[in-house]
């Protein structure tokens, strides 16, 4: 089984010694792949295309070589190819015959061939003499030069006859670590997971970091993300997947902060912590999925200040991008599935959210917050080797009830933030309900009388599911989720 693989044409008009640098790295991620699936698949260089050899010719070995050269960054495309030794270009033909007689039923067929070394024929005397044959004995539908319905690609180098059976379209883009590392700030959403694929895809060794505001079921999703990502786009190469802690930094958020600005400080405050993890693993830009105007938080006075909150790069790879756009490429690249069930947290919404945030307010707001948070922060944060992540696969589903009623004796614990609290408080003739904002859940709810049941209530149920799903793997039995 060989496979001759094109590399992609922003690499092949490099400089020389670029080129070859590109090439080389290309090659060692290819063997890096490819080795998990056969262990003795050879990888080989040459000037303008790499050449892989199987001695596995089996059909499934040979889809999943297939399957992994199709998501390597830096391939433009590549020819899965049959090689010969000729005598005479009869043999060439029989070859040919032999792979192309079945698939050319009903077609039209044209032959190209290229040829390299000192031969007593030209590619021209090949073509005519292969096409002829094809047409006389196959049930072709005729010759075909332009536009045919299938073209019967051949190769010559010396002695040898390469017949290109198939061709397959690669991945594109740059070779993996041909560019300098990012720190993807990762939720599980569509639009970072579109976001990391890219910058993947551009050649640039993709780390994650995930921001935790809703649990350990929530984290165990996007890590699940993180590392089909990785498995799939980028595993000639090892990266980082890291965990934030950030619940004191939205409960200092809730308390402190003015109501309009608590999306653009959130966002400034990831931010800080993100470039701090990165300093701390010399990682020089940081990535998010933000695109321009999706959001209150994303218009260009918000954004321009939510950089400000750090000297470091920030990437947004998706700024000028539609929402159906980015969506039709998660479904591609194979992240909608997981996109799709992935929880949207709901817990910092501003009521009126600022869409022209001022730069001197937001930093007076963040001078509220308690010293030394966002070090604190990143030194709680946890450290992955996205290979340990192997084993996560399909965790099995916490069960949460779901009542619409309370029964006697339950407790309604009612932990939407403060303000929406306010504006809107929950009364239920019957049953007693306790506020107790979400953010405040970890440290309070040990301090609630255990023998009761409580009813968890937010406005749209997302918080409360994943705030019953923490409390129930912290080992609570006693939690299910309101949704009158």
């Amino acid at each position: 089984m060989k496979f001759i693989v094109k590399l992609h044409p922003e690499v092949m008009i490099k400089s020389k010694s670029v080129r070859i640098r590109f090439s080389k790295l290309l090659v060692s991620n290819i063997r890096n792949v490819l080795r998990k699936v056969d262990p003795e698949a050879a990888v080989s260089f040459n000037w303008d295309h790499i050449v892989v050899n199987s001695r596995n010719a089996d059909e499934p070995m040979r889809d999943e070589l297939v399957e992994r050269l199709q998501s390597i960054p830096g391939i433009a495309h590549f020819f899965e190819v049959t090689q010969y030794h000729y005598e005479t270009i009869d043999d060439i033909y029989q070859h040919a015959q032999k792979a192309f007689a079945e698939r050319l039923a009903g077609k039209t067929f044209c032959v190209r061939v290229k040829r390299s070394g000192k031969q007593e024929f030209s590619s021209l005397d090949v073509e005519k003499y292969v096409g002829g044959g094809l047409n006389q004995n196959t049930d072709a539908a005729g010759v075909k030069l332009k536009d045919p319905d299938i073209t019967v690609s051949i190769q010559i180098e010396g002695d040898l006859a390469y017949i290109i059976e198939r061709r397959h379209n690669g991945l594109g883009g740059m070779p993996l670590a041909t560019q300098e590392d990012v720190l993807s700030l990762i939720s599980g959403g569509f639009d970072s997971g579109v976001s990391s694929f890219l910058t993947i895809k551009r050649g640039c060794r993709t780390h994650y970091c995930f921001f935790n505001l809703g649990g350990a079921d929530h984290e165990r999703g996007v890590q699940e993300v993180a590392y089909y990502l990785w498995s799939k786009f980028g595993n000639s190469h090892k990266v980082r997947f890291l965990s934030v802690p950030f619940e004191q930094v939205v409960e200092e958020i809730l308390e402190k902060v003015d109501n309009g600005q608590m999306g653009v400080v959130l966002k400034r405050m990831m931010m800080k912590v993100a470039a701090t993890l990165a300093d701390r693993y010399d990682i020089p830009a940081l990535v998010t999925g933000e695109a321009m105007g999706q959001v209150s938080s994303q218009t260009l006075t918000n954004l321009n200040v939510i950089d400000r909150a750090t000297e470091k790069l920030i990437l947004r790879p998706l700024i000028n991008w539609d929402k159906q756009d980015i969506i039709d490429l998660s479904r591609k690249i194979g992240t909608l599935p997981y996109a799709e069930v992935m929880p949207e947290y709901c817990g910092v919404i501003s009521q009126k959210p600022t869409v022209k945030a001022v730069l001197a307010k937001i930093e007076a707001e963040e001078a509220k917050f308690s010293e030394g948070l966002v070090e604190r922060v990143a030194q709680e944060t946890q450290y992955f080797d996205i290979r340990d992540l192997a084993n996560i696969g399909k965790t099995a589903a916490v069960e949460i009830d779901t009542v619409a009623a309370p029964d006697a004796g339950d407790i309604v614990l009612d932990i939407r933030a403060p303000e929406e609290e306010e504006e809107a408080p929950l009364n239920i003739e019957g049953t007693e309900v306790t506020v107790l904002p979400f953010f405040k859940l970890a440290s309070k709810f040990t301090g609630l009388d255990q023998d009761k049941t409580y009813l968890l209530y937010c406005d749209r149920g997302v918080m409360s599911k994943l705030q019953a799903l923490y409390l129930k793997e912290q080992g609570h039995n006693n939690v299910k989720v309101y949704r009158p």
